[in-house]
């Protein structure tokens, strides 16, 4: 499925969320890269159709999106950011509640809610009520309500919070294979989140997109422009406020650090190869800094 996003803008108020933002995407993973408040959740909730643009529009396969709603609803797949439960709910009557809705019945509908369980590593936890379920689990539950209705369009907001380093890693690996027939938006501030499986990343800065390309493109444009350095300890503070330093090592009585900048930091430093990280670094660092 091709879906397009075209000069999307959203104002709550005198504010300005988002301003103009264009891109398309097709089957594979794509990624959504901006620090917080960038306007990365206002894009997603305006995709997965929750909240509407202030300007702009949404086509999928070329046809404005509010044309087949309903249809584009059903091919759907959505994680939040935040999930809410009905008290009394199961991780089992959960699933069970967002499988009819989307359709979902009888033998084909416990089917999949157990294998989905399987994947997210929750069958042993089903019979439990949702309130009792910890950050991580009511992650991998969302996770797996989001794939229910096997979605051509999947869209996840922050799917990785909560999730310790081995469940982030399963949960790249299972997102990686299913994208090769479906269209996957992953919108993150955590670099490594889409690092190894994002087809394109789309960085978007104070509402607006910066750039859009392949995470190797990324990566070749900070050739040159990343260095290693060392400097005694008492000058890191006051260097780094005018410097990206993304990297500190102690080493003896001094300091290696990773400085990221498009000339040589000092006569000795050495140039070191760049990663998405670097780049998220350089594209982001009056935000982030």
């Amino acid at each position: 499925m091709k879906l397009t996003v075209d000069r999307i803008s959203k104002n709550y108020g005198k504010k300005q969320a988002l301003t103009g933002v264009s891109f398309e995407m097709d089957n594979g993973v794509y990624g959504l890269l901006g620090p917080n408040g960038a306007g990365k959740s206002s894009l997603i909730r305006i995709l997965a159709g929750v909240m509407e643009a202030s300007e702009g529009e949404i086509l999928v396969n070329g046809v404005n999106r509010k044309r087949c709603e309903r249809e584009y609803r059903m091919k759907l797949g959505y994680l939040p950011q935040s999930l809410d439960f009905y008290p009394e709910f199961t991780g089992q009557d959960y699933l069970r509640y967002i499988a009819a809705l989307k359709g979902l019945k009888g033998a084909a509908a416990e089917w999949k809610i157990k294998d989905l369980a399987e994947q997210v590593r929750l069958s042993g936890d089903l019979e439990r009520k949702c309130v009792h379920y910890s950050g991580g689990m009511k992650r991998r539950l969302g996770i797996a309500q989001s794939l229910l209705n096997d979605p051509e369009v999947l869209i996840l907001d922050e799917p990785t919070a909560g999730l310790d380093p081995y469940e982030r890693i399963k949960f790249r690996n299972l997102i990686s294979l299913i994208s090769r027939d479906r269209t996957v938006l992953l919108s993150t501030h955590i670099v490594s989140d889409i690092d190894s499986i994002a087809k394109e990343t789309v960085m978007i800065k104070a509402g607006k997109i910066g750039k859009m390309q392949s995470n190797q493109s990324f990566v070749n444009d900070m050739e040159g422009k990343v260095w290693l350095a060392r400097m005694p300890v008492d000058e890191l503070v006051e260097y780094q406020h005018d410097h990206i330093i993304s990297n500190v090592i102690p080493v003896g009585d001094q300091l290696e650090v990773r400085i990221v900048c498009e000339d040589k930091p000092f006569p000795d430093a050495i140039k070191a190869l760049p990663t998405l990280e670097d780049a998220y670094l350089f594209e982001f660092h009056s935000e982030v800094y």
